[in-house]
C-alpha cells in the first residue's frame, strides 16, 4: 500500500473544509429552490453523523457532507475514507455519514460532484476490492494520524451511480 505524498497539517485541512463549506453554501443560497442552508460542521451533534450542512428546497431537506479535495481532479479518482484513523481504529465518513447528499468538491478545479447516499455508498462497498487502497498521514501535534481510503474512478462512478450531478461552481460566491 503506498502513501499518499502530499500531507497537511489538521489546520490546514479544517481550512480547506471550511473554506469550501462556505463556498457551497453561497452557491446553494444562487439555486432557486433553496429555501436555507445552515452550516452544522461545528456542531458536535452533527460532527457524529458526519453531516456538515443542512439544505432545504421547496421540495425536501437534505443533510449533507463535503469532502474537499485539493488534487484529486488530476488523477481522475475520488478518495472514499474508510478509515479515519488508523491508529485508533475509527471508520471513515464515507461508510457511516448520515448525509441524504455527499458533496464531493475539487477546490482547484471547482468541480462539485453530488452524490446520493446511501446508493452510492451500497455501489462502492460491492465493489471494494476493485478500488486501490490507499492511506495518507496528517501531522498533529506530537505525530501523525493515518487515513486510509479507497481510490474511486470518476469515470465508473459517474457511468454506473444513478443520480449523480456534477456541477461547476461559479468564481466570486459570497456567503
Amino acid at each position: 500500500m503506498s502513501r499518499v505524498r502530499h500531507q497537511y497539517s489538521v489546520t490546514q485541512t479544517f481550512q480547506v473544509a471550511h473554506h469550501a463549506t462556505r463556498e457551497l453554501c453561497a452557491w446553494l443560497w444562487t439555486r432557486p429552490e433553496t429555501i436555507d442552508v445552515h452550516s452544522v460542521e461545528d456542531d458536535p451533534a452533527y460532527q457524529k453523523l458526519d453531516v456538515d450542512l443542512l439544505w432545504s428546497t421547496e421540495k425536501a431537506s437534505y443533510q449533507v457532507e463535503i469532502k474537499a479535495d485539493r488534487l484529486g481532479h488530476r488523477t481522475g479518482n475520488l478518495f472514499f475514507e474508510t478509515i479515519s484513523n488508523k491508529e485508533k481504529q475509527t471508520p471513515g465518513c464515507f461508510l457511516y455519514t448520515s448525509a441524504h447528499l455527499f458533496f464531493y468538491y475539487f477546490t482547484e478545479s471547482r468541480k462539485l460532484y453530488i452524490l446520493p447516499m446511501p446508493a452510492t455508498r451500497t455501489w462502492f462497498l460491492s465493489r471494494l476490492d476493485q478500488f486501490p487502497e490507499r492511506e495518507t498521514t496528517t501531522p498533529i501535534p506530537g505525530g501523525y494520524y493515518t487515513t486510509v481510503g479507497r481510490l474511486v474512478s470518476l469515470a465508473l462512478l459517474c457511468q454506473e451511480v444513478k443520480g449523480l450531478h456534477i456541477v461547476t461552481i461559479p468564481k466570486g460566491l459570497v456567503f
